[in-house]
């Protein structure tokens, strides 16, 4: 089963194939209504617009055999413990392993944020063609892995 964490999520087209492929139950999450396939594999949850609302209900969802999809650090923490498998739309695997770095990494971030207003410190870099392939290729092993 794939859960995905879908409102910003640019690999969705990617997720579906693979999820066809495979057959695996994809469970989409978002604050609110996204379009998407009308095929049995693939089905949608609206969290609502409250804070969070959509990471708690993949959290309560993942579960070893399960893969989550997702950019939340924090999100990808709460996954990780419960036993699933994360990607990001990057396709690097988070683990128990790295998963720490990486949330002291953004708090360390956030905090120069607050103490630079004004001055713009960037972002993420662009989504690219390469992240999209990386991305394919990590889900598809991931996939392999999951397939009954």
């Amino acid at each position: 089963m794939i859960l995905v964490d879908a409102d910003a999520c640019p690999v969705k087209d990617e997720i579906y194939t693979v999820a066809y492929r495979h057959k695996l139950p994809v469970l989409l999450y978002a604050a609110t209504y996204l379009r998407h396939p009308d095929h049995p594999l693939i089905s949608m949850t609206m969290a609502g617009d409250a804070f969070d609302a959509a990471d708690d209900l993949i959290a309560e969802a993942a579960a070893p055999g399960t893969l989550v999809i997702t950019a939340d650090l924090p999100l990808a923490d709460r996954a990780l413990k419960a036993g699933a498998e994360v990607l990001t739309h990057r396709g690097e695997a988070l683990t128990a392993a790295n998963i720490g770095g990486k949330l002291a990494t953004r708090d360390l971030m956030a905090d120069l944020r607050g103490g630079l207003e004004g001055q713009a410190l960037g972002g993420p870099r662009p989504f690219s063609r390469a992240d999209r392939s990386a991305f394919a290729q990590a889900l598809e092993r991931a996939a392999r892995r999951l397939a009954p």
